[in-house]
Formats: C-alpha cells, sequence, structure tokens
C-alpha cells in the first residue's frame, strides 16, 4: 500500500451545536495510486469513507470527486460530498465557494458556506425515482432487519428509492422501535446483494418541527451502520413529496445516535418537469490533517 500524506478528518452533518458527525477522510487523488490503495485510506484514517479530489478541472468547470470504503467505490456519497466541500472552501479565504463536482457519471452543483458552527455545504442530488418493492423483495428485507410486527409505521409503507444507486426505505412507528432494530448483517447482505440495493434506511418519519430519525444500514458495501446517510435523507424527502402531493417539502432528520455519533442532514424535494429534484445538506467541521 503506498503512503498517503495530507489526509484530513471531517466531521460531516454534525448537529447544530456542533456534536458529532460522520467522520470521513478527505485527500487529494493521486492518479499514481490503485484502487487498492485508496480502500485503505478510510481504514488508515479510522473513517468508515473517504473522499477523493480529483487535480484537473473539466471543461465546464467541474471538479471529479471518488468514494471509497474500505470494500468498494461509491457511485456518489452524500455525506462524503458535504467533507469534500467543506475541505475545498477550508483551503481557501473565501466566505463560500460554489462549483460543479463530477461523481458517478453526474456533475451537479455546490455550495460551501462558513458559518459559525462550521462549514454548511449543499449539494443538489438530482433525480430521485420511486416504486415500491416487490413483495419477496419486501420479505426479504424486513426478515433480514429483524423487525416485529408493531414495529413497522401505520400510515406509511416502504419505498425503493434511487438517486443513482437504490435503497429501501423502511419505515417505523417511533424511535423506540427505531432503537431495536437489530439486523442480521450476513442475511441483510446477501438480500441487498440479490436484489441490487445499497442498503436499507430505516426511519421515523418528521412531524410538525420535530425531526425525524432513521439508521442506514449498508453491510454489502461495507459499512454495517452509518453515522449520516444524505442521500437517503435527500430520497426520503422525495419520498414524503410523493406520497403528500404538496410542490416542496423540508426536512432534517437526525441519526447516528445509536453509534455515539449524533448527526443531522437536512434535505428539500420539489417537483419539476422531469420529476422529483432534491437538494440536501448539512454541517460540517473540518478536524484537520492525520
Amino acid at each position: 500500500m503506498m503512503p498517503w500524506p495530507d489526509v484530513t478528518v471531517v466531521d460531516a452533518c454534525v448537529r447544530r451545536d456542533g456534536r458529532g458527525g460522520s467522520p470521513t477522510a478527505v485527500t487529494d487523488d493521486d492518479p499514481a495510486a490503485t484502487d487498492a490503495d485508496r480502500r485503505a485510506v478510510a481504514a488508515t484514517a479510522g473513517t468508515s469513507h473517504a473522499a477523493f479530489l480529483g487535480p484537473e478541472r473539466a471543461p465546464d468547470g467541474s471538479r471529479p470527486v471518488r468514494f471509497f470504503t474500505a470494500t468498494a467505490e461509491l457511485s456518489g456519497c452524500g455525506h462524503g460530498t458535504v467533507a469534500a466541500q467543506a475541505v475545498r472552501l477550508a483551503r481557501t479565504a473565501l466566505d463560500e465557494l460554489k462549483g460543479r463536482q463530477h461523481t458517478g457519471g453526474r456533475t451537479f452543483d455546490t455550495v460551501a458556506i462558513r458559518r459559525p458552527a462550521g462549514i454548511e455545504v449543499w449539494f443538489d442530488q438530482g433525480l430521485v425515482a420511486l416504486r415500491d418493492p416487490a413483495p419477496d423483495e419486501h420479505t426479504a428485507i424486513v426478515a433480514a432487519l429483524g423487525l416485529t410486527p408493531d414495529d413497522p409505521h401505520p400510515s406509511d409503507t416502504p419505498r425503493i428509492a434511487a438517486p443513482g444507486a437504490p435503497r429501501m426505505l423502511i419505515p417505523v412507528h417511533d424511535r423506540s422501535a427505531l432503537l431495536r432494530v437489530r439486523p442480521h448483517l450476513g442475511s441483510l447482505t446477501a438480500a441487498c446483494r440479490r436484489y441490487g440495493l445499497l442498503g436499507c434506511f430505516v426511519y421515523v418519519p418528521p412531524v410538525g418541527d420535530r425531526p425525524g430519525a432513521a439508521r442506514m444500514f449498508a453491510p454489502a458495501i461495507g459499512v454495517d451502520e452509518d453515522v449520516a446517510n444524505a442521500n437517503s435523507t435527500g430520497c426520503l424527502a422525495a419520498h414524503l413529496l410523493d406520497t403528500t402531493g404538496a410542490q416542496t417539502v423540508e426536512i432534517e432528520v437526525e441519526q447516528g445516535d445509536t453509534l455515539g455519533r449524533p448527526s443531522s442532514v437536512l434535505a428539500s424535494a420539489r417537483r419539476g418537469p422531469a420529476g422529483i429534484t432534491t437538494r440536501v445538506g448539512g454541517l460540517a467541521v473540518v478536524r484537520g490533517g492525520h
């Protein structure tokens, strides 16, 4: 494994008071590195994910960013995008940095803004496709999660949401039901691979001014439970918009409490000519080099 200098660790999607967040390694990419080298960076830095900032600008002004866990490259990473763009702003003397990021074959707008508690980042998630799961798909995932008959939410239903990589959104009755989820990781890995799912986002919907709550399980890509899954929060905003018939939806979802790393993700969804599009945001604290 090649040595990798100048890795910055960022707490992405911290709570409003600056606590917690998902530790994410961010570094400049090296064209001489192999993907095995990149997969090793997250483990070496003690983070679940690593973001690699490309050295060149495309003709449209975008910069490539790649994301890796210890086991695989990801086609996208929401909290990794928050971390990557926070580092880009932190390297400047600017108060705000607008840019375009190229990841997983898609180019999208980003903005990073200095705030008293950290750096706030927003990015355009793009179109989110929604569908109902097939009965066998639903049964396999619910069984792997170990949910009881009383756990499902009484007025919401599971959906498959895909901003690129599909994942299943599973609503549960309340936060106590969310805390009780104890997935069988081997069964969940097998089911996600069988149905081509990134993972499963188990959530309690937001109510009024109270944020929602969620846990993301993605053992098929090497992340048993994610501290903050920003893309899935955007997917949830799209689902809530789709089921309520509203023109716009804005939500906050708290995550990470079961891991001792409280996090918070913001998302908005709107209807457009091509379908439902979303924006996702979070506050990041740049800790420094590793």
